[in-house]
């Protein structure tokens, strides 16, 4: 008898040590995700363009709907779009620094008028150009 009562009390304890080590693990795993989680919410990505060609870029993404949120709602798209330029990149400031996105709806509102078609057209022609380099990069591997 006692030895059977020794052979469930182990068990107990075996089980316990079982449960206690997916504990650990559950909270190591969660402990990771977190840092990751407050790593990617702090850190913004950094951006060579200034803030109208930062916005250009975006604009004519989101525009030619090659990135969007809803693709349903134009407006529901540009606001939750802006957010996440504002919460996620930094553009190019004066003297080369990085400066924060506090908003960007503006530069989005010259990207979408006829007003402004020049400094769009001078993008467009300066990013394929840069697209256009890496293409024949590309090619002569």
């Amino acid at each position: 008898m006692k030895s059977g009562k020794l052979i469930k009390d182990l068990n107990v304890i075996l089980k316990l040590d079982e449960r206690l080590r997916l504990v650990e693990n559950l909270i190591s795993i969660s402990d990771q995700e977190n840092k990751m989680q407050s790593i990617s919410s702090n850190e913004k990505c950094k951006s060579c363009y200034n803030k109208i060609d930062f916005a250009q870029l975006f604009y004519i993404l989101m525009d030619e709907g090659l990135l969007f949120f809803d693709a349903a709602d134009e407006k529901s798209n540009r606001t939750k779009f802006q957010f996440f330029l504002e919460n996620n990149f930094m553009y190019a400031g004066y003297e080369g620094g990085q400066s924060r996105i506090k908003s960007i709806s503006r530069q989005f509102s010259e990207c979408k008028g006829y007003t402004y078609k020049e400094k769009q057209i001078a993008f467009l022609e300066g990013f394929i150009r840069r697209m256009q380099d890496r293409k024949r990069r590309i090619e002569r591997w």
